[in-house]
């Protein structure tokens, strides 16, 4: 296995060698983190996709994107593989060092691996339930499962299939909309802080650097709907959980020029003032990484996108969301080189400034 993990001198020198430019690295929590990462959620569980995959990783990694995402259920752990090959490949090729590199992945949907022939219930009985991994009653009607004993083993599964000792961003995978049909919203925290305090626990045994939670409506959705958490709650689980050196210090959430809530909804409350989303994160020293920055091609359609510049829809999509203040960069799914080439292409050219940004946001909203 992979030893080490992104670390404050790893990333800068990654940022400094890339050649791109160097606008388009963020500083967080020590990291130098680029503006754009990867996302490696679609495909087929095969072996074609296999190699798409961890070409792409490659190719964005060369193209000066060090912040790589993945989680264990995405193509039924191939994904992470496919992202472990590659970085195990471009650190034998020595292209880059562990150091330079910050991967995330996420664990809590209950999901069966690709690689082995079984249907998915019996993959989870042989695997699961007859080794006393998962009890009867543990997995929601969401197929999603967050009790210290799964996720414990996830995480093992998911250091051996990326071939890491370490790694530096572990999400709760969408643990509100995957269990809140089935669970009391006060259960549900008690459930949060026990797996707030599991990885504590994995931070000091050097397993995890940081955990986070990846989601899809709970941060964005008003607080009168079931699926509504308090960012500024959660925090503060954390901090009771692990004091002010506490590892969440990163979520994950959707964003793009369709859903727009993260930016335009003040769904959030910081001190009993209603703020988005994206100020409560900034102000709580929370990093945000966003998903569907395309829609999953959706938004590249003719006439969908707002025509707000002359770059090619994909770029005017990424160059939107990652000047977006409180983004630390939108996830980007892509397997042919042709696509991680032209989204790529916004990493020759500078993010927004902040007037800039003000300034478009006014023009498109008015």
């Amino acid at each position: 296995m992979i030893s080490g993990f992104a670390t404050p001198d790893g990333t800068k020198k990654f940022a400094v060698n890339s050649g791109v430019n160097q606008s388009n690295f963020k500083g967080f929590q020590s990291l130098t983190l680029s503006n754009v990462g990867i996302g490696t959620y679609l495909g087929d569980p095969d072996a074609r996709t296999d190699e798409l995959v961890t070409n792409a990783v490659k190719q964005s990694v060369l193209s000066g994107v060090n912040v790589l995402d993945t989680a264990i259920n995405y193509r039924s752990q191939k994904a992470e593989r496919s992202v472990g090959k590659a970085i195990s490949e471009l650190i034998q090729e020595n292209k880059i060092s562990r150091d330079q590199i910050f991967v995330s992945t996420k664990n809590g949907y209950v999901t069966n691996d690709a690689d082995v022939q079984l249907g998915f219930w019996e993959y989870v009985k042989e695997e699961y339930t007859q080794k006393g991994i998962v009890q009867e009653g543990d997995i929601t009607s969401g197929y999603h499962c967050m009790t210290t004993t799964y996720l414990s083993d996830q995480l093992d599964r998911s250091l051996k299939n990326l071939d890491l000792e370490c790694i530096d961003l572990m999400y709760l995978h969408n643990a509100v909309e995957g269990q809140i049909k089935d669970v009391s919203k006060e259960q549900f925290l008690k459930n949060l802080q026990s797996v707030f305090e599991l990885y504590e626990q994995k931070r000091n045994e050097g397993k995890i650097k940081f955990y986070g939670m990846a989601t899809w409506e709970c941060f964005r959705v008003p607080s009168d709907n079931p699926q509504y958490l308090s960012l500024e709650d959660t925090v503060n689980i954390a901090k009771k959980v692990g004091g002010d050196n506490h590892g969440f210090r990163f979520i994950q959430l959707p964003f793009n020029l369709y859903y727009d809530q993260a930016l335009l909804g003040k769904t959030q409350t910081i001190e009993n003032n209603p703020v988005s989303v994206l100020e409560a994160a900034t102000r709580l020293g929370i990093g945000v990484f966003t998903s569907v920055p395309l829609m999953q091609g959706r938004l590249l359609q003719p006439g969908v996108m707002p025509e707000f510049s002359d770059l090619k829809p994909s770029m005017r999509a990424l160059q939107f969301i990652r000047s977006s203040p409180g983004v630390l960069a939108p996830l980007v799914g892509q397997k042919s080189a042709e696509h991680v080439s032209e989204n790529l292409e916004v990493m020759k050219i500078p993010p927004y400034s902040e007037d800039e940004f003000l300034n478009l946001v006014k023009r498109l909203t008015s």
